[in-house]
């Protein structure tokens, strides 16, 4: 499996491409703030042939370079509808104070072809599969990525903003909640094997015994009663 992250924009969000092996089709995750030209790159390097965008979640730095990527390949983006608005309308997303020193330079809108996650869906995508799990909790449509382990290669899970090396995402913009956070990380995050690589949407790679042992929001979790989750 050939997976080519690199971080892009002034947030510095990884963007994702991955596909079976070098030469093949495959599948772009979060092509935001001026991420155009590394996908471009990444595109020619391995001699891809991109089937689809997919959407951790909204906000503009992860989607400010769906419209132009999406029409160049003409293949559709996958995204939560409960963060679909985001995509033409990210000031909202974001919140005035954030949104506007950039606004000027992003392009905002849909692409052509926008189709909708939904929790527990199983993406057949170039010949990968991707469990989604709905994980609010940064924003209400945030969702993440799980390939299950194959021969010798662990599971790999893209946690977008849910989950990084040591912390996790905020909950002060608008459509954020704590409490959603901390539930999602109990059912999306704790069950996962230690194993289990995450390649989150900021920061460098990790693992889930990792985070597990270190991270203070799941250890927090880990130790505490489930009470029905």
């Amino acid at each position: 499996m050939l997976i080519s992250g690199f971080p892009a924009g002034a947030w510095g969000t990884n963007c994702y491409v991955v596909a079976p092996a070098a030469g093949e089709e495959c599948v772009i995750i979060d092509p935001g703030h001026q991420a155009t030209a590394g996908v471009e790159e990444t595109l020619a390097k391995h001699r891809l042939k991109p089937v689809a965008v997919v959407l951790t979640h909204g906000h503009i730095d992860h989607v400010a370079s769906v419209v132009p990527v999406c029409g160049a390949h003409d293949v559709p983006a996958w995204i939560h509808p409960a963060d679909r608005y985001m995509m033409s309308d990210p000031e909202k997303a974001l919140g005035r104070s954030i949104g506007m020193p950039l606004m000027g330079e992003l392009t905002v809108g849909e692409p052509d072809d926008v189709k909708e996650l939904t929790d527990g869906a199983e993406l057949r995508l170039a010949g990968l599969g991707f469990t989604v799990s709905h994980a609010p909790g940064h924003t209400k449509g945030s969702v993440t990525f799980r390939m299950p382990e194959q021969a010798d290669i662990p599971s790999v899970f893209f946690s977008g903003d849910l989950l990084f090396a040591g912390s996790v995402g905020r909950t002060d913009l608008p459509g954020g909640d704590h409490a959603e956070m901390l539930e999602s990380l109990a059912r999306v995050c704790l069950p996962l094997d230690d194993s289990t690589v995450v390649l989150s949407g900021h920061g460098p790679q990790t693992t889930i015994g990792r985070e597990r042992a270190t991270n203070p929001y799941l250890t927090g979790l880990a130790a505490a009663p489930r009470r029905g989750m």
